[in-house]
């Protein structure tokens, strides 16, 4: 090649580069993540990561075609309306929401923004969707855990403290509006124990200390922690107020149990944000999540803790922990 046409053809790639350049950060796409727990919440960003994890296997890699944006902290409603309302104002192409609170924010802000929530309870019941099978707006995703688990949770507890009469049953009205369909499930299974099913509600942190306690004070009692993001984003407080009342008690997730909490049981929800990310790539594609059903858990975990148990004075049959998913020693 002479050296003219050399000179020639690098001025034409030089001059091609801005467009390429151009066309690879027109191909990116963005991501918005809105988590109640907060930032420096080791949970929290587990959860996340396991959910780019999966998306970098399926080809979407943060700074090649995709960038997350990850807000926290969306542990009240003013917090949680204000981290939406600024992931939507970044218009990306779809936004990850981690429970109901944080689904409710963002359904507030947008109508149009395709949104995946990993962990919800009652989405048709919290109006985030007309139907599982066809969600009908632009939100789909996975629910976390069915009402009739509260009945479950009571026959585990039972069955580690079979000497329960007496069971509270801690939520916060406020995060968790659907409270009153598990209510109603508890109180159902209570009667075949010959068991009594208490409400035992908590509004503000400062709560915590008083009701435990409260109920602790009456024999034979216990306790069943809900699903539910304030007692989620509380749970080295939850647990260790258990423990310091000596309370028997069951918890809806394993990071209870890792923290101390006596028992737990209730789905992987590793797994559903690993399963969120397959529902994001479909729409990153181009499907709408109107035509994505809401999905119902697949893997459930059932962890005991038998230093806590000991420490309650408790035995732990060997064919429940046979069953165990994880033992904590």
């Amino acid at each position: 090649m002479k050296r003219r046409e050399f000179i020639a053809l690098l001025g034409a790639v030089s001059g091609s580069w801005p467009i390429v350049a151009r066309a690879q950060a027109d191909r990116m796409r963005r991501i918005g993540v809105l988590m109640g727990y907060t930032d420096g919440d080791q949970e929290s960003q587990a959860l996340v990561t396991a959910f780019r994890e999966e998306l970098r296997k399926l080809a979407w890699i943060e700074g090649r075609n995709i960038a997350i944006d990850v807000r926290g902290g969306a542990g009240d409603e003013d917090s949680a309306q204000r981290l939406a309302a600024d992931l939507v104002t970044l218009k990306p192409a779809l936004i990850l929401s981690q429970n109901t609170p944080t689904t409710a924010a963002i359904l507030k802000q947008t109508r149009t923004i395709p949104v995946v929530f990993a962990n919800v309870t009652d989405p048709i019941g919290s109006g985030f969707v007309t139907s599982l099978s066809h969600p009908g707006g632009n939100a789909t995703g996975f629910v976390n855990l069915e009402f009739s688990m509260s009945g479950k949770w009571l026959q585990l507890l039972r069955e580690v403290a079979p000497r329960t009469r007496r069971v509270a049953f801690l939520f916060n009205p406020n995060t968790a509006p659907y409270f009153r369909s598990y209510l109603e499930y508890l109180k159902t299974a209570a009667a075949a124990f010959a068991v009594e099913a208490i409400a035992a509600p908590v509004n503000d942190p400062s709560e915590l200390d008083s009701v435990i306690a409260a109920h602790a004070r009456e024999k034979d009692s216990g306790m069943i922690v809900m699903t539910d993001n304030f007692t989620s984003s509380h749970r080295a407080v939850i647990t260790m107020l258990a423990m310091r009342y000596r309370l028997p008690a069951i918890y809806p997730y394993r990071f209870f149990a890792d923290l101390g909490g006596l028992l737990s049981y209730g789905s992987d929800v590793f797994d559903n944000f690993r399963r969120a990310a397959g529902y994001a790539d479909r729409i990153l594609k181009g499907t709408s999540p109107s035509e994505l059903p809401v999905q119902a858990p697949v893997k459930f975990e059932l962890v005991i803790n038998l230093k806590t148990a000991r420490a309650l004075g408790l035995e732990i049959s060997t064919q429940l922990q046979q069953r165990a998913d994880a033992v904590i020693e």
